[in-house]
């Protein structure tokens, strides 16, 4: 099969996933009073959701958002003075994110385990980690899971010139987009360290930034069961939850996600990809 009609074939795929767009996403993630983003964690923490006791349920995955064509033409995307960190939404819907990646000691692991329960996730992707393992960015795109950039070489950012940042930045979508088959249309700062440039960049490269709800901290390697009770203990309706699939041993992430994910299903809760909307 020739490139062209691969990347067409997971353009299909992705039409809702990926759903490329710009303005518009208010409504999709959490906002204040007066169309205000909620404000994101300090950097290299997340804002522990309130916890939410896990209930049994009747029911488990439902559709999830964000397939489907958009109605519209996508518009410019707005350019953000904080990253959006909470969807909101109907029902108890939750987002997990995945970090620093693609590593082939461990994506395919998170891979086999959302496959397995039918949930799509999305992967903030480093550039140089993803050059060498484009097969995985593929499989995300064939299986419908969301590709977001997370720079290059994972800098702090701030300490930047904004030509370093827009390298680091511009770099990693094309090798998204040779890989996925689509442009990224998320953005995720390393340790959470945003400034405006790094809004003004993504913005210009069709970017919405994300940051997240939950921190699993599984990059202390803290255990298997302790990473199980931080996302069971923050789950809750919107919640976005960090954790990674590269950037050391991730066994313990892989191992976790194998444990708490049945059980938010059977608990009710909506496993998601965030939606772009049309505006």
């Amino acid at each position: 099969m020739k490139k062209d009609q691969l990347f067409t074939r997971r353009r299909v795929l992705l039409a809702g996933a990926t759903a490329v767009g710009a303005a518009g996403t208010a409504g999709l993630l959490a906002w204040g009073s007066g169309d205000k983003p909620v404000r994101a964690a300090a950097p290299a923490a997340g804002a522990p959701a309130r916890g939410v006791p896990l209930k049994p349920s009747a029911y488990r995955l439902q559709p999830l958002t964000g397939y489907g064509p958009p109605r519209t033409a996508p518009g410019r995307t707005p350019v953000r003075s904080e990253p959006m960190l909470k969807m909101t939404g109907r029902g108890r819907t939750m987002v997990l994110t995945f970090d620093d990646g693609p590593d082939p000691r461990y994506t395919p692991g998170v891979l086999d385990t959302l496959a397995e329960y039918d949930v799509r996730a999305m992967f903030f992707v480093c550039g140089e980690m993803a050059t060498d393992h484009k097969d995985l960015l593929a499989r995300m795109a064939d299986e419908g899971h969301v590709v977001g950039n997370h720079t290059w070489s994972h800098p702090l950012l701030t300490s930047l010139t904004r030509r370093q940042i827009r390298s680091e930045m511009t770099r990693t979508s094309e090798v998204i987009e040779d890989g996925y088959g689509e442009p990224p249309r998320w953005f995720r700062a390393p340790y959470g360290a945003w400034n405006r440039t790094t809004f003004q960049l993504g913005a210009e490269l069709g970017m919405e930034p994300l940051a997240w709800t939950v921190d699993t901290l599984d990059w202390t390697a803290p255990g298997t069961g302790t990473i199980v009770s931080r996302v069971q203990d923050g789950a809750g309706p919107g919640v976005v939850v960090l954790s990674h699939d590269a950037g050391g041993d991730r066994s313990q992430s892989v191992a976790a996600l194998r444990r708490y994910l049945p059980r938010l299903l059977d608990s009710g809760y909506h496993i998601t990809v965030p939606r772009r909307q049309y505006t």
